[in-house]
């Protein structure tokens, strides 16, 4: 068994309002606030946001022990997951994988020349939260937001001082780790991590033996400064770097596989993604004036390897710098907040195909974004909107909207509703092609737009400890961006679709936490994604999870159970010679956990849990298949 451990060694920190949003537990606080909803330096109240958010606390990766954050959003209502070597995409409420965004610590991590970001890349810090917000939200981050907005924040040294690490090892030769150091020093404060996720992994084909291994590993670090109670400055960096063995479909149209994965000895990914962020804060007027500035950069390379030799790769940088400015005010009863923000962003990107047959030369889109919005609060009622617009050197410029309300009964009832657009600008590979002629660009395509809207429910019982909820959704989706094979040829090139994609459906959740021993999550969402009457691959109808954590007294350890079901659904096989794709059906599948820790003292304790306990035998893409049963055991350490 390997036992590698990594180490952290950049500096950064944390945007200055996400301490505020991560000092109260979601589970228990109704007041618990979220920093992913709003372009303003102050965070919104769970319980006054009209749009739907989940949040997964620290205490929640723990008793779940997460290793890959992939894992816990099948826990999320409207999220699907699916997933190969080398790829792991999340589906939000029907929509694509590269029509969710996704932030860590507030910087844009998506691969800028394939317009998405894989999941398998990103392991579980030992402190840290995640911000699910579902639904349109362009009018606040512009493109990609169709389907909702991901955002992983790491807890700074003021929210989680100290020193931990864990390791632990199992089933397919895994060995995973994580260390974190955080603490404050006068106006400074911070945190440095490291993960390492490693497994030798299992067949990926149906009559596979080949085993499909896969190492990530990221550093990140933080630091803050705030020499006065009105300004701060801070900054974020990480690193990441994954490798991961993939197989192929089998194209030989003389062999009994075509169309098949099959085992592909030597073939793997390598991927590597370096971020940073600067943010500068400044309140004035007794905090009720907040001017903010900041800039990011996200870099990406990836390559492929077929055979051991190169075989494709792309590179991707992203350049972003922002301003924001709010101010406060009260009239009465009625409290006002106004946000204005401006975007200016730069994607460069390239294929680096080594074959010399891609295109090799650097492209470049250039996007300014206006963004204003308006927040009312008055007793129970909370109200908002904002809109967007984009100005884009390669598209036409766009105009994206969002509003929202919130209304709390004395009884534990709440009312919201919330309706907005979204626009995803086409990616490089589908605006310009790639290897030899294999996929043809189009570099007249058009932006996707969306428009949607909500109304949900929630309830609160016995004196807040339960909380039941539901929330009806309904999207239409314009200019599709697909793939045809035109006559003669057949080969591959995308174009827009006259045709508009319809998901609706509805989301229901429970929650309860009763005294300091049991915690209980359940989640379902029932989907219908179609594209004019036809039903949409990797969208499946139905998906539920259920959980129950019960603590021993004095929180010495405790036992949680979990189990996560995805329903039937489609996915495209290339099973016909002519390599126009077969829709085939991917049955449904239950995956059940298992995962227990205990208290030594002195800091230390000992954890395991047992995954796929049900020993379900699933494909989450077609004909490519996933582990069996495994177990992992071991230890960690605080001080």
């Amino acid at each position: 068994m390997k036992t590698l451990v990594s180490t952290a060694a950049l500096a950064a920190c944390l945007l200055p309002y996400a301490a505020a949003a991560q000092s109260a537990d979601p589970d228990t606080d109704s007041e618990a606030l979220i920093v992913t909803g709003t372009r303003s330096a102050q965070p919104i109240a769970v319980d006054r946001f009209g749009g739907s958010v989940t949040v997964i606390d620290e205490k929640t990766l723990d008793q779940r022990q997460v290793r890959e954050i992939a894992d816990v959003l099948r826990d999320v209502p409207g999220v699907a997951v699916s997933g190969v070597g080398g790829q792991t995409q999340i589906r939000i409420r029907g929509t694509e994988a590269n029509q969710v965004l996704v932030l860590i610590d507030g910087i844009e991590v998506s691969d800028p020349y394939s317009g998405e970001f894989d999941f398998g890349s990103l392991a579980a810090d030992s402190a840290a939260r995640v911000e699910v917000l579902r639904g349109q939200q362009s009018a606040l981050y512009g493109s990609d937001a169709i389907g909702g907005v991901v955002q992983y924040i790491t807890l700074d040294g003021r929210e989680a001082p100290g020193f931990r690490v864990r390791a632990e090892g199992g089933s397919f030769g895994t060995f995973n780790a994580a260390a974190r150091a955080a603490g404050t020093k006068g106006a400074f404060d911070y945190a440095l991590s490291a993960t390492r996720v490693e497994t030798d992994g299992a067949p990926g084909t149906r009559d596979g033996t080949r085993n499909l291994g896969h190492t990530s590993n990221a550093l990140s670090a933080k630091l803050g400064w705030s020499p006065s109670a009105t300004f701060r400055l801070t900054g974020v960096g990480r690193y990441a770097r994954t490798v991961s063995d993939y197989n192929d479909q089998d194209f030989d149209s003389t062999s009994p596989t075509f169309g098949y994965a099959v085992d592909s000895p030597g073939n793997y990914v390598r991927n590597r993604g370096l971020y940073a962020l600067v943010r500068g804060e400044l309140a004035l007027l007794d905090g009720r004036w907040t001017q903010a500035v900041s800039a990011q950069v996200a870099d990406t390379k990836r390559d492929g390897f077929d055979a051991d030799e190169a075989s494709y790769g792309n590179r991707g940088t992203r350049l972003k710098g922002s301003y924001e400015t709010t101010l406060r005010a009260t009239t009465g009863a009625l409290q006002h907040s106004l946000t204005l923000a401006f975007d200016a962003e730069r994607e460069r990107f390239r294929n680096a195909d080594p074959s010399g047959y891609g295109f090799n030369g650097w492209r470049r889109t250039d996007n300014l974004g206006f963004v204003g919005q308006y927040g009312l609060s008055a007793g129970a009622l909370s109200l908002g909107g904002s809109v967007r617009r984009d100005s884009n050197s390669r598209f036409a410029d766009t105009t994206t909207y969002r509003v929202q309300g919130s209304y709390g009964f004395d009884f534990g009832l709440r009312l919201r509703a919330a309706a907005g657009s979204g626009v995803k600008n086409p990616g490089a590979t589908e605006l310009f092609g790639y290897v030899d002629g294999k996929y043809i660009g189009n570099p007249n395509l058009k932006p996707e737009r969306s428009e949607g809207w909500e109304a949900g429910a929630e309830q609160s019982l016995l004196g807040e400890q339960v909380t039941i909820g539901a929330t009806y959704f309904q999207s239409v989706l314009k200019n599709e961006i697909y793939t045809t094979y035109p006559a003669p040829t057949y080969v591959a090139t995308p174009g827009n679709r006259a045709t508009d994609s319809r998901q609706h459906g509805v989301e229901t959740f429970l929650r309860a936490r009763i005294g300091d021993a049991w915690r209980v999550d359940l989640a379902y969402t029932h989907l219908k994604a179609r594209e004019n009457g036809v039903r949409e691959v990797r969208r499946p109808d139905d998906i539920g999870s259920a959980s129950l954590a019960w603590r021993a007294p004095g929180n010495r350890g405790g036992l949680t159970f979990t189990v996560r079901h995805t329903g039937q659904q489609t996915d495209f096989a290339y099973t016909d010679p002519s390599f126009v794709p077969v829709t085939v059906r991917l049955n449904s599948y239950t995956l059940g956990q298992i995962a227990g820790d205990w208290d030594l003292g002195s800091g230390v304790g000992l954890f395991a849990r047992v995954e796929n306990a049900f020993d379900a035998k699933y494909e989450q893409v077609f004909s490519f298949t996933n582990p069996g049963t495994a177990a992992y055991a071991g230890v960690r350490a605080s001080f």
